[in-house]
């Protein structure tokens, strides 16, 4: 099973690289699903035919969808929605307000998340392809399990046992609307799908990040910021896509210049990415719409000419990184984060009272649930050092021993245990 996602500035070409990817992998015999995560679909214009919210087939082993947020949204929050509704009325806020206001910010994002994690789940695909909407919001997308994760936590911060001893007493001194055994099991439900699909996508050996640029200088900046965003998250990121580069065999004195600024900026993409392999598709000579203009784009990022040591095929590991890493070093456990192509002064580091490590880079930060074992523990110290930021934890003479379980991630296991119906 692979989940391959291709992200990038708009306007790079995505779909295209994502529809000619889908299309190589159907006819090396995968059983492929290409998804659109864009609200403003163009997937079908590359296959030149409609594609609806509905999975369609658009040829052998091959199926299309531009994810209908609307109905994804309701089926999967609409219960909570409807209590937080009633509650955002009892205290007086408008009812039209109270719509509104029940709907947490990104829950688009989550409607195309679950698509894509219930696709994952049926078994029915090898291949899920992602053409993902521009830059800022496929980071939202995938930023989105623990954005969610942190509004539950603050939003509904009681446990279903608990309000169930106290809604006799609650129900005789106000008529506020207490959440019922519906809602938990609604949340409950929720907070398991968000947990199977923050493990899914943040698993190097399943899901990939692809970034799709073009050789233009303000494209390639965009492409950094991305790229280190995505490992800021977590995201495994295996190949970058160079599309539209000008074949050499142009001789036309018009694209003399062009052609010098692309090769000194291919270089630049080579510099900055290293050791990302670079997969380059050419500036074709007519609109890459339609299968087997597709199929000629695909031939020309993934043929076996272009990938040294490869097959051509595009469901396989370009490049396997590091993820994030704990291990004791001497008098510290150090939590290790690969965070490439910024610089030190860009990154900024504290810790909450809720044992959460907060990295801020830029405009996007990410809450770390650190481990019991670690969360316990004294932060000495972070450097940052060869692409990777190196948070020490203080070990002391009455620090008990930790064990492995105890270094395990655990952001999920308190939450979940909130709404059980012990």
């Amino acid at each position: 099973m692979r989940i391959l996602l291709y992200t990038g500035k708009g306007g790079v070409g995505k779909t295209s690289i994502s529809a000619a990817t889908a299309v190589r992998c159907a006819e090396l015999g995968y059983r492929t699903a290409v998804l659109s995560t864009d609200p403003a679909h163009s997937l079908g214009d590359s296959f030149d035919r409609r594609i609806g919210s509905q999975m369609v087939e658009l040829a052998p082993n091959l199926w299309g969808q531009e994810i209908d947020l609307l109905s994804q949204m309701d089926q999967y929050w609409g219960t909570v929605q409807s209590y937080l509704n009633a509650l955002f009325m009892w205290q007086g806020m408008d009812s039209l307000v109270a719509e509104e206001t029940a709907v947490l910010p990104g829950m688009e994002e989550l409607a195309s998340l679950m698509q894509i994690t219930s696709l994952a789940e049926s078994g029915r695909f090898d291949v899920i392809i992602i053409d993902a909407a521009p830059t800022g919001s496929t980071l939202q997308l995938l930023s989105f399990p623990d954005i969610a994760r942190w509004y539950i936590e603050k939003i509904f911060p009681f446990q279903r046992k608990t309000i169930q001893l106290a809604r006799p007493m609650v129900k005789r001194m106000t008529d506020m609307p207490l959440p019922d055994d519906e809602i938990f099991d609604s949340i409950e439900e929720l907070v398991s799908f968000l947990e199977r699909m923050s493990k899914l996508l943040s698993d190097g050996r399943v899901s990939s990040m692809r970034v799709v640029l073009n050789p233009e200088k303000m494209v390639v900046k965009e492409a950094q910021r991305a790229y280190t965003y995505l490992n800021l998250y977590g995201y495994s990121v295996d190949a970058v896509i160079c599309n539209r580069v000008f074949p050499r065999s142009i001789a036309d004195q018009y694209f003399d210049a062009w052609k010098s600024a692309q090769a000194q900026n291919l270089e630049l993409v080579h510099e900055c990415f290293y050791p990302l392999p670079i997969l380059e598709a050419p500036f074709f000579e007519q609109e890459v719409i339609g299968i087997p203009m597709l199929r000629q784009m695909a031939a020309a990022v993934f043929g076996a000419e272009a990938v040294r040591g490869g097959e051509g095929d595009p469901t396989r590991h370009y490049y396997i990184g590091k993820p994030q890493e704990i291990f004791r070093n001497g008098a510290h456990y150090v939590l290790s984060l690969p965070l490439p192509l910024v610089e030190r002064s860009e990154v900024h580091l504290h810790r909450s009272i809720f044992d959460e490590l907060i990295i801020r880079i830029g405009n996007w930060k990410r809450n770390v649930a650190l481990p019991m074992g670690l969360a316990r523990l004294d932060i000495a110290g972070a450097k940052y050092e060869q692409d990777r930021l190196n948070i020490y934890f203080k070990i002391n003479e009455a620090t008990p021993e930790i064990s492995e379980e105890e270094l395990k991630p655990n952001r999920w296991e308190s939450l979940k245990a909130r709404f059980r119906r012990s």
